[in-house]
């Protein structure tokens, strides 16, 4: 479906007087790219699995190779991704607003690649690994280009070790405290939340929209289907993030 220009135009006056924007991404942003997201039927190998148990610490601890050998095939498929046009319309705010941040909820990086500065990775990052013990605080990042790895072992720690796992929060884990605190500070602040390609079902990155609305914020939803977020929306602009979001930076510069 065609975003209506009116729409469009609804969407633009209300960022239009702003000066801090919040942009809540989800997984349809990074599926654009073809990043399949945990919801996507998995193929070939993996499709006896459920990416539930090899995303858990119970998982990791039960077969850590296991575990490695899923997240490297991941990491492969998300090194072959590029941003796509959803994420350089997020990143191109940068030059029309005064503070725009961005709040991921995806592991891939691609943000960043199209240039956007101020990000904050609610989830952590699959290009980024630590000790599965943080035997030196919590993180202990381990750089994989100085130690010994292979794609079927998770290789060991060289402080403690313990295996070395990536770097992104896994079902039943805690947010990193500093990244939720930063994002509940954006979203009570901002004058505008752009919400991208999440269904607003998994918290607490749900709750943010609510926050910023709470707060006198106002919310425009992009998605091509109505979802959790919707009910408090100002403008749902329907359709692919990097079809609707170039429009809408159309807008934004005439």
């Amino acid at each position: 479906m065609m975003v209506s220009t009116t729409d469009l135009d609804r969407a633009a006056a209300l960022l239009g007087g702003a000066r801090r924007i919040a942009v809540l991404t989800g997984a349809g942003v990074s599926k654009e790219s073809g990043v399949p997201t945990f919801r996507d039927p998995i193929d070939g190998l993996w499709a006896k699995y459920d990416p539930q148990q090899l995303a858990s610490p119970a998982g990791f601890r039960r077969d850590p190779d296991l575990v490695w050998s899923w997240y490297m095939y991941r990491l492969d498929l998300v090194s072959a991704a590029h941003p796509n046009p959803g994420h350089q319309a997020i990143a191109d705010l940068q030059d029309l607003f005064e503070g725009v941040t961005v709040l991921i909820q995806n592991v891939d990086g691609l943000h960043q690649e199209a240039g956007s500065r101020d990000v904050v990775e609610l989830h952590g990052n699959i290009r980024r690994f630590k000790c599965f013990a943080d035997c030196q605080g919590s993180p202990t990042p381990i750089a994989l280009e100085s130690i010994a790895y292979d794609k079927e072992s998770a290789p060991a720690c060289p402080h403690c070790g313990e295996r070395v796992r990536p770097d992104v929060v896994w079902y039943g884990e805690r947010l990193s405290a500093e990244a939720i605190g930063r994002a509940v500070d954006v979203a009570a602040r901002c004058n505008v939340m752009l919400v991208v390609g999440t269904s607003g079902v998994v918290e607490p990155a749900a709750s943010l929209p609510y926050m910023a609305k709470a707060n006198g914020g106002r919310v425009i939803e992009v998605n091509v289907a109505r979802g959790g977020i919707t009910p408090i929306t100002d403008v749902f602009l329907e359709g692919l993030s990097g079809e609707v979001l170039p429009r809408l930076v159309e807008a934004l510069q005439a």
